[in-house]
């Protein structure tokens, strides 16, 4: 029989009607271990007929001062984070790791107005956190710190005491692209890349602004092939630089369409994520150029489409990345610390890249 209209039934409601302690009720949602499974049975039984729905959430927090909820603060929009194939390979990762956790995930973009970001991450109903893809300076980096949580940070600042960090070797994996590319025998290229810092520039990049590129990933990922391409071709290498908002294939598109304009003797366009690599091959078509025999494309990151188009990249983990990052977070010590975990990247060498075109060599 359910308990009157109007009745909030409790615990101790069902305490009374089974003759038994509210402790031990309790025990059956918290602890269920401690009952024998008759007892169990009964306690279940008698809730579902009084109407009971489970203990408060908010009821729970306050006793035990845990929420059981893992926050995932990104600089990602939420529809991108579900449509682009790198982020929501991750995100499916972390997801993994919550529910072989029994733990729920709390999605915090920092796309809203910044103010607004910091007062949900101060008020967010969440035990750890997980920052993704944050700049250098990045208020809500200090934000989450101050929260005195454990923390785990996915490709962004290293070394941040008292946190722990998931990430690649980018300069490394950058760099196994540029040998490639300057064995080829290409000898102006450029890297088309996205956001280097939270200033909204479209154009080219110099050196300063490469210096002052608060993004670890991005910058890192310019870096490593820059560097490394002047270095194997002893100073006759020629690196051009170009910048887009987003990693999406229409700034892939635009972002070609803008090198090849401004740089036409380029023989090879290095993207740092697949999806820009993605436009930079619309972008050739529709110039007539032929992809590899006129223009090399590569890109960063191995996602599905980027191998259904034979796109050369350089394959990185994603899913696993997420499922490292939360279990870090979810078996992390009481007292808070500094790991890292380096996942591994290889160069996957498909059909967009080939020998320079003769028009290279010639000039």
């Amino acid at each position: 029989m359910r308990e009157k209209r109007g009745q909030r039934v409790t615990l101790q409601s069902i305490a009374d009607v089974l003759g038994v302690s509210r402790t031990t009720v309790s025990n059956a949602y918290n602890r269920p271990e401690h009952l024998s499974e008759e007892l169990l049975q009964a306690v279940f039984d008698t809730a579902e007929r009084l109407g009971y729905s489970g203990p408060d959430p908010l009821a729970h927090k306050l006793r035990t001062g845990r929420s059981a909820a893992v926050g995932l603060v990104s600089t990602d929009s939420l529809p991108y984070a579900f449509q682009d194939e790198a982020s929501s390979g991750f995100l499916q990762g972390v997801a993994l790791a919550c529910e072989r956790a029994a733990t729920s995930l709390l999605l915090m973009p920092l796309v809203m107005d910044r103010e607004d970001s910091i007062a949900q991450i101060d008020r967010a109903a969440v035990d750890s956190m997980i920052i993704y893809c944050i700049a250098d300076n990045d208020r809500a980096l200090a934000a989450v710190l101050k929260r005195r949580i454990p923390v785990v940070i996915v490709d962004g600042p290293r070394e941040v005491p008292g946190t722990d960090w998931v990430g690649l070797d980018q300069i490394a994996a950058s760099a196994e692209t540029a040998r490639l590319i300057a064995a080829l025998g290409h000898r102006e290229v450029a890297i088309l890349c996205h956001r280097l810092s939270d200033e909204v520039y479209i154009g080219n990049v110099d050196d300063r602004r490469l210096a002052e590129a608060t993004y670890p990933v991005q910058r890192e990922r310019v870096a490593g092939f820059k560097e490394e391409f002047l270095r194997v071709t002893q100073g006759q290498g020629i690196v051009h630089i170009a910048e887009r908002v987003v990693s999406d294939i229409a700034s892939g598109r635009a972002g070609a369409d803008a090198i090849m304009r401004d740089f036409p003797n380029v023989t090879a366009i290095i993207c740092t994520c697949d999806a820009l690599a993605q436009g930079v091959m619309a972008a050739a078509g529709l110039r007539g150029l032929r992809v590899p025999e006129d223009l090399s494309v590569t890109g960063f990151d191995d996602i599905p489409s980027a191998k259904a188009a034979g796109i050369t990249t350089v394959w990185q983990p994603l899913v696993e990345k997420g499922e490292v990052a939360g279990e870090m977070l979810l078996g992390h010590p009481q007292v808070l610390g500094s790991r890292e975990h380096a996942l591994p990247t290889r160069l996957v060498v498909r059909s967009t890249t080939g020998p320079a075109p003769r028009r290279a060599a010639a000039a």
